[in-house]
């Protein structure tokens, strides 16, 4: 293997045990391309990194105003929470306000994203139902917004369903493409779920990140922009509703401090919003950058120490703050009796879209 390659190695001993293909996009807000790995146009299955355009379509339908939702309900229709005893709690209520049932949700109960959580339902002998589902606030929303607009909430989940017509039309929208062009799937919650070229995922965020900026200048922004800031707001305003204690999501935006956005997408696709800053200056723009993420085999641990460094390579925050993440970029390789047993490495360059060959600044650091 030549440094040049897009891998992650994980080895045993100094032996490489596995390696894993990483494919990486980083735009500015205009969708330029300016760093890449692997293939950044690799049609990619979002999964969860695409609930804060399904939560735009939402707020669209403005059921969030006639319902009476705030900025907790947003993050959590954003989520794929833990389901922690907060997120169930608000799940329910966000239930209440629209008037429905947990019956009238087309999500599953399964085992949480957290290993406590799963302890003590074991302990309880406790089955989890829908609204414990790591997207029920995506669901519930998904309910307001076809109560909202006059569709009925029967059938909600289904690709033909006025709803889901108008989350098609967003998500093309956003990713800048013609609707056709926009692939779908059924996610593992049961709802559709998009695919398109992986710069098209970091293209959303950076789109959300600069509304972000835009709130509050005196410029304005319209109605659509004024809709992706209050989102991106809610998920730095309440990262504990996006995922939940321990969780990536959740510390790397209090970590950030309101500086970016980050959400996963099952599979190992993840995705951030990082606003204007002199780090973003100096790699070519002078607005927001968005970046996307997708390990070949899945593997979250990977994606993680990935998404992580490529934060550091970027210069995006200081070292203080990228170090609150570091059980994640350095994750420890140990046996049952403690023992060190190997580690994780990044060969890996990064290419300048505009330059031949890779950019220095974001060469495999020596370590």
């Amino acid at each position: 293997m030549t440094p040049s390659e897009d891998f992650v190695v994980a080895d045993r001993g100094g032996i490489v045990e596995n390696s894993h293909r990483v494919h990486a996009a980083v735009v500015d807000a205009t969708g330029r391309l300016l760093y890449a790995l692997g293939n950044p146009a690799r049609i990619t299955l979002a999964r969860s990194a695409a609930k804060p355009v399904q939560a735009l379509a939402i707020l669209e339908t403005e059921g969030v105003e006639r319902f009476g939702f705030d900025d907790a309900d947003i993050a959590l229709m954003c989520a794929s929470h833990s389901s922690e005893g907060r997120h169930i709690a608000r799940a329910r209520a966000m239930l209440s306000k629209i008037k429905a049932e947990e019956a009238d949700l087309r999500c599953g109960g399964h085992p949480s994203l957290s290993e406590t959580v799963n302890r003590s339902w074991i302990k309880e002998d406790f089955v989890p139902t829908g609204v414990c589902s790591n997207c029920s606030g995506k669901h519930v929303g998904m309910l307001a917004g076809a109560r909202a607009i006059g569709a009925g909430m029967e059938g909600y989940h289904l690709p033909d369903h006025p709803m889901q017509g108008r989350v098609k039309r967003t998500v093309a929208e956003l990713c800048d493409l013609d609707v056709r062009d926009v692939e779908w799937g059924i996610d593992g919650c049961n709802l559709p779920t998009p695919a398109f070229p992986l710069d098209r995922l970091a293209r959303i965020y950076a789109k959300l990140a600069s509304a972000a900026d835009g709130d509050g200048s005196g410029e304005g922004l319209s109605a659509r922009g004024a809709a992706l800031a209050r989102i991106f707001h809610a998920m730095v305003r309440y990262p504990d509703m996006v995922a939940g204690e321990g969780r990536y999501c959740t510390l790397l935006m209090r970590a950030f401090n309101g500086a970016l956005i980050g959400k996963l997408g099952a599979d190992a696709s993840y995705a951030i919003g990082v606003r204007a800053s002199d780090a973003t200056r100096r790699l070519g723009t002078d607005g927001a950058l968005g970046i996307s993420v997708k390990i070949e085999d899945g593997n979250l641990e990977i994606l993680y120490a990935v998404v992580t460094e490529l934060l550091e390579r970027l210069g995006i925050g200081s070292a203080d703050i990228r170090s609150q993440l570091a059980p994640f970029h350095h994750p420890q390789r140990v046996n049952t009796m403690g023992v060190t047993t190997g580690g994780v490495s990044f060969p890996f360059k990064m290419r300048g879209s505009e330059a031949e060959g890779e950019d220095p600044r974001l060469a495999a650091p020596t370590r």
